[in-house]
């Protein structure tokens, strides 16, 4: 190869990785939550193995995020990871954003988030909650 091509060719693929940073770079950057509150739960089954009980606590979590305070939400499992600082003890998680701390308050006294208090009370040994806001 002539140093003339070799210099194209490098250039060519400069190019090409600058335009290729363009493109995908911004794409990797992730965007704050749009809120000013968040409310995670985690959950640990009195008895994880049993079918009724699983059925009852995941229609009661499904029937919660339906509140309208909520604007947005997960429910969610363990996930395969394995680390020291990770505890994968919990069964469920459920993950709500709020708007601000009032649309929490009133997702904390709506009658459907009364009715799944008193699952949890039958059917879970433990919950921890963390509830955040932005700084």
């Amino acid at each position: 190869m002539k140093r003339r091509d070799f210099i194209e060719s490098g250039g060519k693929i400069t190019l090409a990785a600058g335009a290729l940073t363009l493109t995908v770079g911004p794409a990797l950057n992730s965007e704050p939550i749009d809120s000013n509150f968040i409310h995670h739960v985690f959950f640990w089954m009195k008895e994880p193995e049993n079918k009724l009980h699983i059925e009852r606590f995941q229609k009661g979590l499904r029937d919660l995020v339906t509140i309208e305070a909520i604007k947005s939400h997960h429910l969610g499992i363990p996930a395969e990871t394995r680390r020291e600082v990770i505890d994968s003890s919990y069964q469920y998680s459920l993950l709500t954003i709020f708007q601000d701390k009032k649309a929490h308050d009133l997702y904390q006294v709506h009658p459907v988030h009364d009715s799944f208090r008193i699952i949890v009370n039958e059917l879970c040994s433990k919950v921890l909650v963390y509830d955040s806001v932005n700084f």
